[in-house]
């Protein structure tokens, strides 16, 4: 029998993830071509053309929400670009999308391409961290973590809105990052907030935790109510609002309550006039990953006049969709509304 040869952490992780450019690739036509078929594609053309109106109203504000792992398949680049091209306005997430992808490429580590078909085993016994087909060093990870930590270190000792503490993480990139152009260096850059109301489900967890371990008296928290309130804000100072989400989940559920949270605070407030959302979930178990936008509507969060749901991979229909209304333009002429400044730090 031939002997088993053991592959080393090297032979795993060498195909490194490219992130996508919408810059350089222009699907106009090719989406104003899906209009005219059926099923996915005209709906994915729809969203495309409905993300393009809201760009062109002046009045509306843009709420990216993101869930699931799009980030490390590929995505990383849209999302940092529609924030340096004033195409969002502010960015709902969940913690791995922001910190375990994001901030740690931005520390100049990388994911890898990999297999499905895999001993895991073996991954875990190389300390390799998979997401489907994709491969992550856990060792690197680990530094994302202690760099978490020391960032919380060198902060006043009281709790944080994630938006506070991530507007934190991308100062410190300002001087440290070795990949310029991340996602939250960029919105630090352009005053785009930035929430992750589950922020402790992801690196940041393990960093915040070694932090307070090492201070048990006085120490950095995060405050999620306070993350709903300020996100309340920036909905009541919309004139209108629009939402494109990838994925659903928390970061989903969580702007859609503004509208519900601004009518318990007094405030008259328009439920969200455009949503689109992309994503793989069902319908039929009462999910949809918080319910699809028309059911949304009997909640009041989402006007059903501008809504589309993209039943669809997000890596397969996210670049056409970004990549259409990037090369449409609308954005060039769009107000910069520059919400991080609505708070005091």
């Amino acid at each position: 029998m031939a002997e088993k040869i053991s592959k080393t952490k090297r032979d795993y992780l060498k195909s490194k993830v490219e992130h996508i450019d919408i810059t350089k690739i222009d699907a106009v036509d090719i989406v104003k071509s899906m209009k005219k078929m059926s099923f996915s594609a005209r709906d994915l053309a729809s969203a495309a053309e409905m993300y393009d109106r809201m760009l062109a109203d002046r009045n509306c504000v843009i709420f990216l929400t993101l869930a699931g792992s799009t980030s490390a398949a590929g995505c990383m680049q849209i999302y940092a670009d529609l924030v340096k091209y004033n195409m969002v306005d502010a960015v709902v997430a969940t913690g791995a999308s922001i910190v375990d992808m994001d901030f740690f490429e931005a520390l100049g580590f990388r994911h890898y391409q990999g297999t499905p078909h895999v001993d895991d085993r073996e991954l875990r016994r190389l300390y390799i961290d998979r997401i489907y087909d994709t491969y992550i060093d856990e060792e690197e990870l680990q530094h994302c973590d202690r760099t978490v930590t020391e960032i919380a270190d060198q902060l006043p000792p009281r709790p944080y809105s994630s938006r506070e503490f991530i507007r934190e993480m991308g100062k410190y990139l300002t001087k440290k990052a070795k990949k310029k152009g991340s996602l939250v260096q960029t919105a630090y850059e352009n005053d785009v907030p930035i929430f992750c109301p589950a922020f402790s489900d992801s690196s940041a967890g393990f960093g915040l935790v070694l932090h307070q371990h090492r201070h048990p008296k006085s120490h950095v928290s995060i405050d999620s109510v306070k993350d709903f309130r300020e996100l309340t804000e920036i909905k009541i100072a919309a004139p209108t609002s629009g939402l494109l989400m990838i994925g659903g989940g928390v970061p989903k559920n969580f702007i859609q309550d503004t509208v519900i949270c601004a009518e318990i605070l007094g405030k008259d407030v328009p439920m969200h006039q455009y949503a689109i959302q992309i994503t793989v979930a069902d319908v039929r178990d009462g999910a949809c990953s918080s319910s699809t936008l028309k059911e949304a509507a009997s909640w009041g969060k989402v006007d059903t006049v501008s809504e589309q749901m993209v039943f669809a991979e997000a890596t397969m229909a996210l670049p056409l969709l970004a990549s259409y209304a990037w090369h449409r333009g609308s954005w060039k002429k769009r107000k910069k509304w520059k919400f991080a400044r609505m708070f005091k730090e």
